[in-house]
């Protein structure tokens, strides 16, 4: 018997070489797998102290609050300091202004995180409403009035006019649900670039404004980071200290070398742009600020009602609508929560035109939008509660009520809130990076929206920011319609808005079905649902019994 093939062959004689063995397949590894670990995906980040509903004992939730408080004065010092003069408005009236603009800071942020988004966001004035302001002030330049006073009055009571109407388009957007299922339409491939520029689309904020007065700015930046992250590892006990409450110790010591150098007459012969920027002393609000005053309806007198002045902020609003949707889903990851869903987006846009409609009734000087700075504070000191974004309104309260205290520090120079924004909106830029371990990042068809969306969502709106006269208000788009100009020189201005365009546009057309996958969608739809996540009630439904007076549709 022959058992095998070879046995066989061997009997007949005949020799056949043994056929070669197919040499083994090598499977070669992803480049880089074997070189270190891989990181999954990580819905929450792992390195906050307290997230949305944890709380710091009162002590730190009170001094956290105050550092909020600071963080965000930068803004309504700025735009007051912008707008009041050109209005002819004295030192008197731009303290009388930053009061009033605090105080609805205040009441936006504690609507928003009661029954609005419920995620802990300070409301702040926005920068969106310059342009439609300054075509307002244009308006009235030419007329005479007795005194530049009641040329400051007239004016203020226009804004309020404009305000009061524009705020409608919000309450419509948002109580109609008609914003939330827009937003169903992003995917996390359309957020990581609308995010990153809310942060990178403020950088004329930082550097150019820390830039006129280095040697206060730039300390403080230099400090700043030294501080809170390299000064917190020296011991055990510094390490919260420092992570926490850096940004107060460095402000205090910087602004204090402002005073230094002010007093001991650095700045006595130097030009006036230089002593508006360097000088702790230069703002006048101190002497000029009530030490008691309350805010409270029409304070300025009726409001005005101009149509061309209502259709030029209705361009405002829809930007504010934009920007404070981003900054609300950077503040959900900065705080532990769940991307907010689209109806929990609707109802905290409609809270936004109430805000709105109480900032034309109490006389802010702009509209509220989400602060991003803010934002970027609970990144910088991995404490995400709400709480302690609620106690910081309480300060808002007080300093609005009690001028003096409140001029104190709002007379911080500038550049050392630059500084502050460096740092701050850096972070809310990268938190919109993280998004992208959500989506395939090696599709180059993702790769050609996230390019497409971030540079032109910078580069169209540098542009415009470029050919605007702030003076008088002008853009490039400039035709016989001043309200039709206002309404897109504010949109185009806008970095958010064009990434949030050109991205949507792009990634729900080019191959959208196809790329399910690759776009992130499977894992980004349950949370745009009321039910679709489980953790989506824990973070946004209302405190309380609220939710036994409110509609369903908006819970």
């Amino acid at each position: 018997m022959v058992e095998n093939g070879h046995g066989h062959g061997h009997g007949h004689g005949h020799h056949h070489p043994p056929s070669a063995a197919p040499p083994p397949s090598i499977i070669h590894p992803p480049l880089g797998a074997a070189r270190g670990p891989a990181f999954p995906p990580s819905e929450q980040l792992l390195q906050l102290n307290y997230c949305i509903h944890s709380n710091p004992s009162w002590g730190q939730t009170v001094l956290l609050a105050f550092q909020h408080y600071i963080v965000m004065l930068g803004s309504v010092v700025m735009i007051a300091t912008m707008l009041v003069p050109q209005m002819g408005g004295n030192h008197g009236d731009k303290a009388r202004v930053i009061q009033a603009t605090l105080f609805m800071s205040g009441l936006n942020t504690l609507l928003q995180t009661l029954i609005g988004t419920r995620l802990p966001t300070v409301m702040g004035p926005s920068f969106a409403y310059l342009l439609p302001v300054l075509s307002i002030i244009n308006d009235f330049a030419d007329e005479d009035f007795p005194s530049e006073h009641q040329r400051f009055l007239h004016t203020m009571r226009a804004i309020q006019g404009s305000l009061i109407v524009s705020s409608f388009i919000n309450i419509i957007l948002g109580f109609s649900r008609a914003w939330g299922d827009f937003t169903r339409l992003f995917s996390p491939v359309i957020i990581v670039a609308y995010i990153c520029v809310v942060g990178l689309g403020l950088s004329g904020r930082g550097f150019p404004q820390l830039g006129n007065c280095v040697e206060i700015g730039l300390p403080m930046l230099i400090f700043l980071v030294v501080f809170q992250q390299y000064m917190k590892h020296l011991h055990n006990r510094a390490h919260p200290i420092l992570e926490r409450f850096a940004l107060l110790f460095c402000v205090a010591l910087v602004w204090a070398f402002a005073a230094l150098l002010t007093v001991a007459g650095a700045y006595n012969n130097v030009g006036n742009k230089t002593k508006l920027s360097c000088r702790t002393d230069r703002s006048y609000l101190m002497e000029s600020a009530p030490w008691i005053k309350m805010s409270y309806p029409f304070q300025w007198g009726t409001p005005i009602f101009r149509a061309s002045h209502v259709f030029g902020m209705m361009g405002a609003v829809l930007v504010t609508t934009v920007e404070s949707t981003g900054t609300f889903i950077a503040a959900s990851r900065f705080s532990g929560a769940t991307p907010p869903p689209a109806h929990v987006l609707s109802r905290s846009i409609g809270f936004q035109g109430i805000g709105q409609l109480l900032d034309g009734a109490f006389g802010s000087i702009v509209g509220t939008t989400a602060s991003v700075e803010n934002v970027g504070l609970l990144g910088l000191t991995h404490v995400g509660s709400r709480r302690v974004v609620q106690v910081s309104a309480a300060f808002m309260f007080f300093f609005s009520i009690f001028g003096k205290f409140g001029a104190f520090f709002a007379s911080i120079p500038l550049p050392i809130f630059a500084a502050i924004y460096c740092v701050l909106y850096g972070l809310v830029a990268a938190v919109g990076v993280t998004f992208i371990q959500f989506t395939n990042n090696n599709s180059m068809r993702n790769i050609y929206i996230l390019g497409l969306s971030l540079f032109l969502g910078i580069s169209i709106p540098q542009y415009f920011v470029m050919h605007t006269d702030l003076v008088t208000g002008r853009g490039p788009v400039n035709s016989d319609g001043v309200w039709f100009n206002d309404i897109l020189n504010t949109i185009f201005s806008s970095p958010p808005v064009v990434a949030m365009i050109v991205g949507t546009i792009l990634d729900n057309t080019l191959d959208a079905h196809d790329s399910r996958e690759d776009r992130g969608v499977p894992w980004w739809v349950p949370f745009q649902h009321r039910k679709g996540d489980s953790r989506n009630e824990e973070f946004y439904s209302f405190p309380l019994r609220i939710h036994e007076y409110m509609p369903n549709r908006y819970l």
